[in-house]
C-alpha cells in the first residue's frame, strides 16, 4: 500500500484528449524521461492507487498528454479528470525532485533555518497572491515564506525537512 509521505505531488490531470483514452497533465515536470517504466499516482476512493502509463507526449511546456495502461476510450479517461498527480519518491533523483515538486507537497515538513534553527512546519501554502507563499506555524503563530528555490538550501524528503537561508530581517516582518 502506498503512503502519502512515499509520493509527491506533479501536477493534475485536465481532461480527456480525443477518444482513445488520453489524458491531459499539467504538470512543469520531465521525471518520465528518467525512468524506464513510469507510474503515477492517484488517489482513487480515498486510496493512493499506481497507474502504469503507455505512452506520454508533450503537447506543451506545461501539458502532457498521457496514455495510461486499461484506459482505453474517453469515458474511462473522464474518471481521471481534475485528479492530482503523484510520483513515487523513490523513482526521482534526490537532486531533482525540489525543482519539480509542487510548493504544496512540503505540506508537513519542518522548516530548519541555517541561523535562527527550526522554525516549525508548513501547515499550508498561500496561492492567492503573485508570490507564493509557505504557512508556518511558528510556536502557535503563523509565518509567511516566500516560496522560492533560492530560499532553500537542502531539501530531506525521507525525515520531511526542508532546510533554508532566510535574509536577514525577513522574519521580523
Amino acid at each position: 500500500m502506498i503512503r502519502k509521505e512515499e509520493v509527491f505531488k506533479i501536477g493534475q490531470f485536465a481532461k480527456p484528449h480525443g477518444i482513445k483514452g488520453e489524458i491531459s497533465l499539467v504538470t512543469n515536470c520531465d521525471l518520465f524521461d528518467d525512468v524506464e517504466d513510469p507510474c503515477i499516482i492517484c488517489e482513487m476512493d480515498g486510496i493512493l492507487v499506481p497507474f502504469f502509463i503507455e505512452e506520454y507526449r508533450y503537447k506543451t511546456d506545461t501539458v502532457m498528454l498521457v496514455k495510461l495502461e486499461n484506459v482505453d476510450d474517453e469515458k474511462a479517461a473522464r474518471e481521471f479528470t481534475n485528479r492530482e498527480v503523484f510520483f513515487l519518491l523513490e523513482d526521482a533523483d534526490e537532486e531533482d525532485l525540489v525543482g519539480d515538486m509542487s510548493w504544496d507537497s512540503f505540506i508537513g515538513y519542518t522548516v530548519i533555518d541555517e541561523r535562527h534553527g527550526e522554525l516549525g512546519k508548513i501547515t499550508d501554502v498561500d496561492e492567492t497572491t503573485i508570490n507564493v507563499l509557505l504557512q508556518i506555524d511558528h510556536h502557535g503563530n503563523e509565518l509567511l515564506l516566500p516560496a522560492v528555490e533560492e530560499l532553500i538550501t537542502a531539501a530531506d524528503h525521507e525525515n520531511k525537512t526542508l532546510r533554508v537561508s532566510v535574509p536577514e530581517g525577513l522574519l521580523d516582518l
